[in-house]
């Protein structure tokens, strides 16, 4: 497997996994163990995940729950006026949240890659307008979060 689908595949874990977390609550090293050893790479319900880069996934996870103040922060500046973060659905801030987290910290990824990517992700859970907005949201982020 080549390592920008290792790597798609880590993202979309990432976002399942704060998916779930916003959804349960489970403590973030639990949350990472379970994905760990029962989703990366794993068939469930004959779906087969793929393979992802596990460092990536996690970094991609304990990063986003560690500066999560800073990232909702970032989209809540970015939404439109009368909207916040707690109006959008959870897998949307997921979505955000990783992708958000993901500009910031990871400087090493082509902000094209990143919001690409998260689009794509996006097309899993909605249709077309939605996934405009992932990328104008993201696309607004990477223009602070790169600048520097």
């Amino acid at each position: 497997m080549t390592r920008s689908l290792s790597r798609s595949a880590a993202r979309l874990a990432a976002v399942q996994a704060l998916y779930q977390q916003d959804m349960e609550g489970t403590p973030a090293a639990r949350l990472i163990h379970e994905f760990h050893d029962h989703r990366l790479g794993a068939t469930i319900e004959g779906e087969t995940y793929a393979e992802a880069e596990v460092s990536f996934f996690d970094d991609l996870v304990s990063g986003t729950l560690a500066r999560r103040e800073e990232v909702d922060a970032l989209i809540n500046e970015r939404l439109a006026e009368g909207w916040s973060l707690e109006r959008l659905d959870r897998p949307m801030k997921a979505i955000l949240r990783v992708g958000a987290y993901e500009l910031l910290a990871r400087q090493d990824v082509p902000v094209a890659s990143v919001i690409s990517e998260y689009v794509d992700v996006a097309d899993a859970f909605y249709d077309k307008r939605e996934k405009g907005f992932v990328n104008g949201i993201l696309d607004a982020i990477a223009k602070s979060a790169r600048s520097a």
